[in-house]
């Protein structure tokens, strides 16, 4: 080994919050140690507060616009491509869910293949999902009657504790497949594969506001972003029954849509289309027919 080598220092990562395509400590300026599986120190990830929170609201309603008037072809190229920045760096996430998690280097290779794998999946789904939940509906009359799916808005998402990738994107992926913007609350205990997936995402083509990821206590932001009147629905993935039951008053302040926590045994499993349609809206025109001649033909 070379003296330059042995003597060179480590370059410990610094892990950011990511709000609004941006990486901002939190303003705060509060920190919290983040241990492995065996209690060993990891790094420091930011502590986000009450400000921090609205911060990632403002982004998310921003980015809505935009988002949700991109065409659904669009989305899912952006979602495939997420997918292939993940790919390009598999070795980091391999590590830091097997630190998060305490899992051995092939079983979190599993787990990130399946998370870049979820990611392609809902790629395919951002087209197709209207066809399967739209549609033209019979009427007495001449009429056509056509029913389409709309996103809901700005969904807040309290990811998955336990499972800190896997999960995570299992809840994200659907709520922006779908043309919402998210604001995340990652796993309080293991939030270092959240906070660099916002490295990815930022790399990825994905515009900015889209997805904002916020590390820290669920139980201190949770209930501000419940209450948020910008805020259109939650997802309580992640939520212990107390959090949840909170949380779900708080929401109901303003009408939110809300996902209560569903007991998930594997979420390698099928996530099948109950994500996606939980944050849509169903929008129905009617519009008339018209005559073609004298003969009366309509179309």
């Amino acid at each position: 080994m070379s003296e330059s080598s042995s003597t060179r220092l480590n370059v410990f990562k610094t892990y950011k919050l990511y709000v609004g395509g941006k990486f901002p400590r939190s303003e705060s300026g509060r920190v919290y140690e983040v241990s492995d599986s065996k209690g060993n120190w990891l790094a420091n990830a930011p502590l986000s507060s009450r400000k921090d929170a609205r911060d990632a609201v403002v982004a998310a309603r921003k980015a809505f616009g935009g988002w949700s008037g991109a065409t659904a072809y669009n989305r899912g190229q952006i979602l495939y491509r997420i997918a292939e920045m993940l790919e390009g760096r598999r070795d980091q996430f391999v590590r830091e869910v097997g630190e998060a998690e305490g899992l051995s280097k092939s079983k979190a290779g599993a787990v990130v293949d399946a998370a870049i794998d979820r990611w392609v999946w809902y790629a395919g789904w951002t087209d197709k999902i209207g066809q399967v939940v739209g549609g033209a509906n019979p009427v007495a009359g001449p009429f056509f009657n056509l029913s389409t799916p709309e996103p809901t808005g700005v969904v807040t998402v309290v990811a998955p504790q336990a499972s800190s990738f896997l999960g995570l994107v299992s809840v994200i992926a659907p709520v922006i497949a779908t043309g919402n913007t998210a604001v995340v609350i990652a796993s309080e205990k293991s939030p270092l594969p959240a906070l660099s997936l916002g490295e990815v995402l930022a790399t990825s083509d994905l515009p900015g506001g889209v997805v904002n990821i916020l590390s820290g206590k669920a139980a201190e932001m949770g209930p501000h972003l419940a209450s948020h009147q910008d805020v259109n629905a939650i997802d309580l993935a992640g939520a212990d029954v107390a959090l949840a039951k909170e949380l779900e008053i708080a929401a109901a302040d303003n009408l939110k849509r809300v996902l209560r926590p569903q007991p998930v045994d594997d979420w390698n499993a099928d996530p099948g289309t109950a994500r996606m349609t939980a944050f849509l809206e169903t929008k129905t025109v009617w519009h008339p027919t018209g005559s073609l001649g004298s003969g009366g033909s309509s179309y």
